[in-house]
């Protein structure tokens, strides 16, 4: 399995999984924030196009997300497998990268869902001491997260393409069993 996505509330350790197992299996970690900022680096086509959204402090639509993924998902080290973060975050965007991929002809090996408590959730990003993160804020977000991405777990837990991964764990023993379900 090289093509994942990787689900789980903020502060679950998709970031630190997604970037442990592509350096394991040698294929990109995707993370949209990163698509965007490179984007914007390089002066894309659509990196000009999302400059002027980011630069007016407003949210960067979908559609021109889509398109980043697009644009990311056909570059030469993403061909023979990546790791998706942060995306999908809801079902019309699983929707649409399942057409997408469909499109480029290729396929999604399966879906790793970090279940990872509320309580420890909102101690590892109150620990990360940034200044977004108070407790208040964490718990809206969490909240937008259940709302949004509760869908996306049953939406792949239907496709059969979903493993839950218990999340609460030291960082070491989740990114074993993720290496090991990867390796099977």
């Amino acid at each position: 399995m090289t093509k994942l996505i990787f689900l789980g509330p903020p502060g679950a350790g998709k970031g630190t999984q997604g970037q442990v197992l592509a350096e394991f299996v040698n294929i990109p970690h995707i993370s949209t924030g990163d698509i965007l900022r490179s984007a914007i680096a390089k002066q894309t086509p659509l990196g000009i196009k999302a400059k002027n959204y980011v630069d007016n402090g407003n949210l960067v639509p979908d559609e021109l997300i889509l398109d980043l993924i697009e644009e990311r998902l056909t570059q030469s080290d993403a061909q023979k497998g990546w790791i998706l973060d942060g995306f999908p975050r809801n079902v019309a965007q699983a929707d649409f990268l399942s057409s997408l991929l469909d499109k480029l002809n290729q396929n999604c090996d399966g879906v790793i869902n970090l279940d990872v408590t509320d309580e420890i959730v909102t101690k590892r990003l109150l620990s990360r001491g940034r200044e977004d993160d108070s407790e208040l804020t964490i718990k809206n977000r969490l909240v937008v997260y259940r709302q949004q991405t509760a869908p996306l777990i049953d939406y792949y837990e239907q496709v059969k393409l979903l493993r839950n991964i218990n999340g609460n764990r030291k960082p070491l023993e989740v990114s074993q069993e993720i290496k090991a379900i990867v390796k099977s």
